[in-house]
């Protein structure tokens, strides 16, 4: 792989954006920054929406990083700014799978990614994933289409986003990190 030193990585609620953000942060040695983890706060609390942009625009102005998400009041900033953007472009029902097989693992235990913050479903979340293609994916394009110069990686499916992985980096995306993996993830966070 070319010297990419920043990746976006956009997609709807469940699509894996955060294990995708981990992995290749690990293989290509690149700070991770997690959307979700820069807008809230310990159990659950949001910062202002303006705290939130602050925070990510000042991220994306060091020389490297992975960031996964998909907040749309900095995403064209982050296009811009990034070497390779990934969009985790799946069904409702591939979503859907997603974030009903993260809660069952992970119902009541703490997110590794959001320290202070229990892993959590609600009516209105799933609802937002229902209409998320419907509601929200046109102006992610848009955005893309606006700046289109960039090398946009675009993923319909698992197993394509598997397999251009495992092409680039002859291995397979690491989902489970067994029982040291939040300790092995913060520690590595600390490392960046």
């Amino acid at each position: 792989m070319e010297e990419i030193n920043r990746i976006s990585i956009i997609g709807g609620p469940g699509t894996g954006k955060t294990t995708l953000a981990i992995n290749l942060g690990n293989e290509l040695k690149l700070p991770i920054y997690h959307m979700d983890q820069i807008a809230h706060l310990p159990n659950w609390i949001k910062r202002t929406k303006e705290e939130r942009d602050k925070i990510i625009l000042d991220k994306i102005n060091e020389n490297k990083w992975v960031i996964d998400g998909t907040y749309k009041g900095t995403l064209e900033s982050r296009i811009k700014k990034s070497d390779l953007v990934i969009f985790l472009n799946y069904s409702t029902l591939s979503k859907i799978s997603g974030i009903i097989k993260r809660y069952i693992k992970g119902r009541g235990k703490e997110k590794r990614e959001l320290p202070g913050c229990k892993e959590k479903i609600s009516l209105e979340f799933l609802k937002y994933t229902f209409t998320w293609n419907i509601k929200q994916r046109k102006k992610i394009e848009d955005i893309l289409n606006k700046n289109n110069k960039k090398d946009i990686l675009i993923f319909k499916s698992r197993k394509e986003l598997n397999n251009w992985y495992e092409e680039k980096f002859n291995k397979k995306i690491e989902i489970n990190w067994g029982k040291n993996g939040r300790e092995l993830y913060l520690s590595r966070k600390e490392n960046t």
